[in-house]
């Protein structure tokens, strides 16, 4: 069930991330950056526990 969570919250926050990128303020684009980085790596996160049967 890990798996799918991470790999959830990973798309929203990377969703959120990218239309952050979209703003006209330098500070809120580099939070959406950050951000979408932020949920590739719980996505990937999410697939590690997938592969690993959440041992992780």
């Amino acid at each position: 069930m890990g798996e799918l969570t991470d790999k959830a919250k990973g798309s929203v926050k990377e969703g959120i991330g990218e239309a952050k990128q979209h703003s006209n303020d330098p500070k809120t684009r580099a939070e959406g950056r950050a951000q979408e980085v932020d949920g590739k790596t719980d996505k990937a996160k999410g697939e590690i526990k997938g592969a690993t049967g959440d041992r992780v």
